[in-house]
């Protein structure tokens, strides 16, 4: 049976002018392949409402699992909330058990918990919280949809306390080796091994070191005594 598969949707004008570097997608990747579960998309859309509803809708009908992250906290332009919901079809409003965290949050440092912090207890009618144990503003995941916050520290959090519910499949196991010569030399004997593996993944990926080309090649797999199979083959073809 084939691993469940995931999706990213990074929401945030910052992100595409450059103005921010994304953490999460790398974090995300990371974790993701340690709970055997595989990333196959990473979607990045500005703060339109129209581009986070069509991608919302797509991704989740063609993944597993959608992390969304950016786009919830108590401004104007953090509207990831109201077009997920849009994306189901459902309603979305302050909730309650939402705004008691944000209450008892803002009780506890002595700051008002005016309109705009409101915004962050908007829930989606149906779905369940994420916690936040750093500012206590939660996520929520609705059916295969799981929105978080874009600041890494936050985003991290929040995936430790949802990865734990969701099934994974079996891990993917992966071994590497570097040669010290050029993609074109390899290429054709690289071809010809993945066909005798064709149940592998094996990458080349490139580099030059001290004026030389190489590649790190990496065969990737969920059966250790075929990886095993391959990299002796691997060894073979281009001995060190």
């Amino acid at each position: 049976m084939p691993n469940p598969t995931a999706a990213m949707l990074v929401i945030g004008d910052e992100i595409l002018s450059g103005r921010t570097r994304d953490a999460n997608m790398h974090h995300l990747a990371g974790e993701l392949t340690k709970a055997a579960i595989d990333l196959a998309e990473v979607r990045v859309v500005s703060d339109d409402p129209d581009a986070i509803t069509a991608a919302v809708k797509a991704l989740s009908r063609s993944y597993t699992h959608v992390f969304t992250s950016g786009g919830i906290g108590p401004t104007h332009d953090d509207i990831t909330a109201d077009n997920v919901a849009r994306a189901f079809d459902c309603s979305i409003d302050v909730r309650a058990d939402a705004r008691a965290l944000l209450e008892a949050h803002y009780a506890r440092t002595g700051l008002e918990i005016n309109e705009a912090r409101l915004r962050m207890a908007r829930i989606p009618d149906g779905a369940s919280l994420i916690d936040n144990p750093i500012s206590t503003a939660p996520g929520f995941t609705i059916e295969n949809v799981h929105v978080m916050a874009g600041v890494p520290a936050i985003f991290e959090a929040m995936l430790a306390d949802v990865l734990p519910r969701l099934t994974g499949g079996q891990p993917v196991l992966s071994q590497s080796l570097q040669v010290l010569r050029g993609e074109g030399d390899i290429a054709g004997p690289l071809a010809e091994l993945a066909t005798q593996y064709s149940d592998l993944s094996i990458g080349s990926y490139p580099f030059q070191m001290d004026g030389r080309f190489g590649s790190n090649i990496v065969v990737r797999g969920h059966d250790g005594a075929l990886i095993d199979a391959a990299m002796a083959e691997l060894n073979r073809i281009f001995p060190q």
